[in-house]
């Protein structure tokens, strides 16, 4: 998730399509999102994919917010807040992983992707007091860190891997629930809605590479039109229909169902960057995924509350005796 929503929408709408084409749509334009960076570094430096991400992105929260009638947020307070939230939860991981994907396949990017729950996990037991860890939470963390482990092929030595690029996708996945918990801090509860609050957001991150990009790269001289239509549709598609698409499942279906999408993330990925972009796949990446998204699973196993017992049925009165 890029955003700041995450709680459902007040009132249900009735949708066109059924929730889980929805899901499987959201699932797709996310697992492609890796290979759509790794053709955007082809041509574009990494910062300039992310300038591009978040201008498309941005400009389609914009839309929205205009055919809503949807005002920016008032405060400086808040719009302080929502600096931070767009640093954290999209110009850095952003950059990252399109640094990352410079030197490490697309399909590893996603796989790494997928250890945001349990950076989640590790921070909220440390940050978030009302978020008590459970035995099988817990076994979880344990799981998807040794998960992490196989993917890297620590028993050879991390041989044949990139370990700097390997590295700044795992910040990346560590950067969303570190600015997660921020916004749980700080945005909780606010009056403005989750559009307006995700497109200020957006605008600000956009703002912070506009500033950044020309610092570090110079203006491309020309533009190819397959990696130019990627980063479009990294941003168009990845940042700004898949926030719409995901605010909407949560909405209807709930956050604890909505966030499952996370887990057909990788799988598409890695199936997107072998088939298309003839990435090769060692056993020991597809199988250390897979301890991924288990032990990503059981962090967020909440625990069963008990039904409240009921009450007792007052005893009926004995019958009269009639003569």
């Amino acid at each position: 998730m890029s955003s700041v929503a995450s709680s459902p929408a007040p009132r249900r709408v009735r949708r066109v399509l059924d929730w889980r084409l929805r899901f499987g749509v959201l699932a797709l334009i996310w697992g492609f999102s890796f290979l759509f960076m790794k053709v955007g570094t082809e041509s574009f430096a990494p910062f300039q994919v992310t300038l591009g991400r978040l201008v498309f992105g941005t400009a389609v929260l914009a839309v929205v917010m205009a055919v809503k009638r949807e005002r920016l947020p008032r405060g400086a307070r808040t719009w302080a807040h929502l600096a931070v939230a767009g640093f954290l939860l999209n110009a850095l991981p952003f950059s990252l992983f399109a640094y990352s994907e410079l030197t490490i396949p697309s399909s590893l990017a996603g796989i790494c992707n997928a250890t945001s729950p349990l950076w989640g996990m590790a921070l909220s037991l440390v940050a978030l007091s009302e978020d008590r860890p459970t035995r099988l939470r817990v076994a979880g963390l344990g799981i998807g860190f040794l998960g992490v482990l196989t993917v890297l092929g620590v028993w050879q030595g991390f041989h044949g891997l990139d370990v700097r690029g390997t590295a700044l996708a795992l910040l990346a996945s560590l950067s969303y629930p570190v600015g997660w918990i921020y916004v749980r801090r700080t945005l909780a509860g606010s009056s403005h809605s989750h559009v307006s609050l995700t497109g200020a957001q957006l605008l600000l991150a956009t703002l912070q590479l506009t500033v950044v990009t020309p610092l570090f790269t110079s203006v491309p001289t020309h533009f190819p039109v397959l990696p130019a239509l990627a980063v479009a549709a990294l941003g168009a598609l990845g940042t700004g229909l898949a926030f719409l698409i995901q605010y909407d499942l949560v909405a209807e279906v709930g956050p604890t169902t909505a966030q499952m999408v996370t887990y057909f993330t990788p799988v598409i990925a890695t199936a997107a960057g072998v088939a298309l972009l003839g990435e090769s796949l060692s056993w020991s990446t597809p199988v250390g995924a897979v301890v991924v998204l288990a032990g990503a699973a059981l962090t967020q196993a909440r625990p069963r509350t008990p039904r409240p017992a009921e009450p007792a049925r007052p005893a009926r009165e004995p019958r009269k005796a009639t003569a």
